[in-house]
């Protein structure tokens, strides 16, 4: 690594003049600037970003924290910041939590040290609390809410979504319909499963407590929670399952095969978010699909107007889901007249 002080002493100046050549030309005489950029170029030199940050107090950077970089939604969420963030000549540190509170913790304190100008993050359960290591840096919650006072959050109609979903269910004729939902301290799950109960309630269906199982977010979660509802005697299991994100989908889906149910003849499944193996496995999965990297883009955009021109209140936006009906949902016993459905777009 080229340092400096080599760069300086091939262009025979001080130190203080070849970094004032560098990060403020304007102050250096043109001769000198001269000699200091070409003594850089041959040598290969490349100053640190992260020590100028430093000095000047203030950085081109962002940073982005998000739970689970392997869960597609979260990948195309940061894809949308990314390119909102180039868009405008920033920089994004991106973190993965893990859904862990404590590497969050981390992440921030590591974040802390390269001064960024503001924070996008998908919150953990105990980001509130966490949140209290960056002070007065400008934050905006993507996805979920931590109900942290003065944080701005842009996330999706969740609950709407929901009900429609359950009430898709309903109309095709199941009543014994379960849900596997996520850890109920992240307000995503708190939201979908208040969207469950609701569609229950409005069609005059008693709330089964046994129908609802926790997945923890995640693939295993969701398929030891499908296993459970599903292993259960035919005049007890659940008909239908809605299932709170996409990896526990993922899991349903792998459970009810193992079982032996055929999807949509045995069971019918409604996953929260879409991806590219919703569309492509057989039957296709019917599911309320986000929009993922809008969200991402947005969020980015968002909070860079706020660094540009202030914002005078704390701002919270909902974007809408769509409901997208395939071939994993039918009445209960069979497909609609021995036909498969093509898929149908639902705005919510």
């Amino acid at each position: 690594m080229i340092h400096l002080e080599e760069v300086a002493k091939l262009a025979q100046v001080s130190l203080s003049t070849a970094s004032r050549a560098l990060s403020k030309p304007e102050l250096v005489a043109k001769e000198t600037r001269k000699r200091v950029l070409e003594a850089a170029r041959k040598l290969g030199y490349e100053p640190n970003q992260a020590a100028r940050s430093l000095r000047q107090r203030s950085s081109r950077t962002l940073g982005l924290i998000i739970t689970d970089i392997l869960n597609p939604f979260h990948a195309t969420l940061a894809k949308g910041v990314q390119d909102a963030a180039e868009k405008h000549n920033y920089t994004v540190f991106l973190f993965n939590t893990d859904e862990e509170p404590e590497k969050e913790r981390r992440a921030l304190n590591t974040l802390r040290g390269h001064l960024p100008k503001g924070l996008i993050l998908v919150p953990t359960s105990k980001a509130q609390e966490n949140l209290q290591l960056v002070g007065n840096l400008p934050i905006l919650e993507l996805d979920r809410s931590s109900g942290t006072p003065g944080v701005h959050s842009i996330m999706v109609d969740n609950l709407g979504g929901s009900k429609t979903a359950v009430q898709h269910l309903i109309a095709l004729g199941h009543r014994r319909i379960g849900m596997i939902v996520g850890r109920m301290d992240i307000s995503t799950a708190v939201e979908r499963f208040q969207g469950y109960c609701e569609a229950l309630k409005e069609a005059g269906l008693p709330y089964q407590e046994d129908l609802v199982l926790h997945g923890n977010h995640r693939e295993m979660g969701g398929r030891i929670a499908a296993h459970a509802l599903l292993s259960r005697p035919p005049e007890t299991r659940p008909t239908a399952l809605f299932v709170g994100n996409n990896e526990m989908t993922v899991g349903a889906v792998l459970s009810a095969n193992e079982l032996g149910l055929r999807i949509p003849r045995d069971l019918s499944i409604v996953g929260f978010d879409d991806s590219r193996w919703a569309r492509t496995m057989s039957p296709a999965l019917t599911v309320v699909a986000q929009p993922d990297y809008d969200l991402g883009f947005l969020a980015c955009e968002t909070l860079l107007g706020f660094l540009a021109r202030g914002s005078p209140q704390t701002t919270n936006l909902r974007l809408a889901t769509t409901f997208l009906v395939r071939e994993s949902t039918a009445p209960p016993g069979g497909l609609v007249n021995g036909l498969v459905l093509s898929e149908r777009r639902i705005n919510i």
